[in-house]
């Protein structure tokens, strides 16, 4: 039998799976799965109580792993070296890079392919950071203003910076920060950000009213929250 549990801690919701079984007799277990989700096995009639505090004690634990699990993959991944057929995401999903002979000094996405002159592929990298940052003003621009009118919050312009792990800001004035990064993230993520920093116009804060403030317009952003973490890494070139 399995249930689902969270625990509100410090600064974040943290969810769990509790798995019981007639067949373990006393001691529980702690798994960490690699999306991230934390299962706990345990005897079938054990108290809630009783898991609920086997759980805290754990939550150093979990969120060390979390860390360096994060850390391996983002040490592993391989430089980009912007040749031909190499993938590039935007929005979620990969698209090959193409490199052509031709005398255009602009990146281009079109037909499903990123077009680079040979030229300028030992620029590539420069290249690239140009052409997200120019979505990332015009995708954030949009949704954003989309979000505060729904919520009914102003904010005090919106700016792009190249942060590779602070995905956005709010300001004291409410002054709105992106990292160009994220436009390589899907949409519901990119939203997610989003939402976070226009509730951080009404709540200045990461308390329980903040996430219960985030949870009623995005009733699924654990889920957000855990595919940056552990997927976070991705959005680089």
């Amino acid at each position: 039998m399995e249930e689902q549990a969270s625990l509100f801690n410090d600064t974040e919701f943290l969810n769990y799976r509790i798995v019981r079984s007639k067949n373990r007799k006393r001691t529980m277990t702690l798994k960490l799965e690699r999306n991230g989700a934390v299962v706990i096995l345990v005897p079938e009639r054990t108290p809630k109580e009783e898991i609920l505090r086997f759980f805290k004690s754990k939550v150093p634990w979990i969120n060390k792993k979390l860390d360096e699990y994060g850390e391996s993959l983002e040490n592993a991944c391989t430089p980009k070296t912007f040749t031909g057929g190499e993938k590039f995401l935007y929005l979620g999903e990969e698209y090959p890079l193409e490199i052509t002979e031709g005398p255009t000094s602009r990146l281009t996405l079109s037909h499903g392919t990123f077009t680079l002159c040979k030229n300028h592929n030992t620029d590539g990298r420069r290249m690239f950071v140009r052409w997200y940052k120019a979505r990332a003003h015009d995708i954030f621009a949009e949704r954003v203003s989309f979000y505060a009118r729904d919520l009914g919050l102003r904010f005090n312009g919106i700016r792009i910076t190249t942060a590779r792990t602070r995905y956005g800001s709010c300001s004291l004035d409410d002054r709105l920060s992106f990292s160009y990064r994220l436009v390589m993230a899907p949409y519901h993520i990119i939203d997610y950000i989003i939402v976070h920093e226009l509730a951080h116009i009404r709540i200045k804060n990461h308390s329980k009213d903040f996430w219960g403030y985030v949870e009623k317009v995005l009733p699924d952003y654990r889920q957000c929250k855990a595919w940056l973490k552990m997927k976070g890494h991705l959005l680089d070139v």
